[in-house]
């Protein structure tokens, strides 16, 4: 039974080997971490296929190669993210105090800064004003969004019969898609402001611009999942002499809210960390503002913006990066609180299965 097959330890020898070698190779070259991986990942896949090769043949070999590609790609695909994490993490931990999250800068300068680095006493000024922006402009884009993009997409499975309109709507989302961010927060400050004023900056316009992004991924993701529901479903529906669109709001969009969810998690994740547009339609301030509706406002993403760009101190930027830090590791504090909740909310209104 285990003639012409490797042992198990095989190939954790050779890996053993190879990382041994490439450590040699790449003290050659001036010792680094990654070129010790780099060197080390090429040789056991060189080794491993030839050793397979030996002893299994060829199409065995063929098969360890294919599946040594995969593993590398996926752990290439996959070190960038934990790199990002990992810096965030140990850059923005320092900085998220309690100060951080419930006080603003106003009335923050550089000689508070100055005075902080000179007495080595802690950051003061926080993000207390752009988490609020944050939540705010977020709510009302989620809010003009979803309904819309949900509307849409079942206009486009449930209702369109593949004419003119629809081939339409499709044409123009595929469009919106692709368009800059930018391009949504100048739409949206030249609309309002051909109708409020050229100056009109709001926390609402913010919203507007948001949401011109997030409609077409709304729209996209609840379409494909509204077309993977069984038609048996429908079917069955009707059999019963359901009406259609109680068939949608009970059978259809129950069956397919876990993808829903998904999707507009993925809408709101794709605008929350947005910059351009918000600068152009909500502006920038350093104090608290609830309104929406009126005043200036700030989010988390021009917040880092401005911590980085616009250092409090230009003298002494370290208290600016740390709030930049800080808030960048709020930011995926929230996506990550959003994609829970997507979550409990699918597992809520998904339909029973139980009797």
């Amino acid at each position: 039974m285990t003639k012409n097959r490797l042992p198990g330890w095989a190939l954790w020898a050779v890996l053993a080997g190879s990382v041994i070698v490439g450590a040699a190779l790449s003290s050659l070259a001036g010792f680094h971490v990654v070129t010790w991986a780099l060197f080390s990942a090429v040789l056991f896949v060189i080794a491993s296929y030839a050793v397979t090769f030996a002893v299994e043949g060829r199409r065995k070999a063929a098969d360890h190669l294919a599946t040594s590609l995969i593993t590398a790609a996926f752990i290439v695909a996959v070190l960038p993210l934990i790199s990002v994490i990992w810096t965030v993490l140990e850059k923005g931990i320092p900085g998220l105090t309690y100060n951080f999250l419930f006080t603003s800068m106003n009335g923050m300068s550089g000689v508070v800064d100055n005075e902080t680095v000179a007495n080595g006493t802690s950051v003061l000024g926080g993000a207390y004003h752009a988490i609020v922006g944050t939540i705010l402009i977020t709510f009302w884009a989620t809010l003009i969004s979803v309904p819309v993009g949900l509307l849409t997409a079942v206009y486009l499975v449930e209702y369109s019969k593949g004419g003119a309109l629809s081939r339409g709507i499709t044409f123009f989302v595929d469009v919106m898609t692709g368009i800059p961010s930018i391009v949504a927060g100048l739409f949206a400050a030249a609309f309002f402001g051909l109708i409020f004023g050229p100056s009109t900056r709001t926390g609402f316009v913010a919203a507007v611009a948001l949401s011109v992004l997030m409609i077409p991924v709304v729209v996209r993701s609840t379409e494909e999942m509204l077309k993977i529901v069984p038609n048996e479903l429908r079917e069955a529906s009707y059999a019963l002499g359901v009406r259609k669109w109680r068939t949608i709001l009970k059978v259809v969009v129950p069956t397919a809210i876990s993808g829903i969810a998904s999707g507009v998690t993925l809408a709101i994740a794709r605008v929350i960390g947005e910059t351009a547009p918000i600068l152009v339609t909500a502006g920038f301030v350093n104090s608290i503002n609830w309104n929406v509706f009126s005043g200036w406002m700030t989010t988390l993403p021009t917040f880092i913006y401005r911590q980085l760009m616009n250092p409090t101190s230009p003298t002494n930027v370290e208290p600016s990066l740390q709030r930049a830090w800080a808030a960048a590791l709020l930011l995926i504090i929230i996506v990550m609180l959003l994609n829970l909740v997507a979550r409990l909310i699918a597992r809520i209104f998904a339909p029973k299965t139980g009797r």
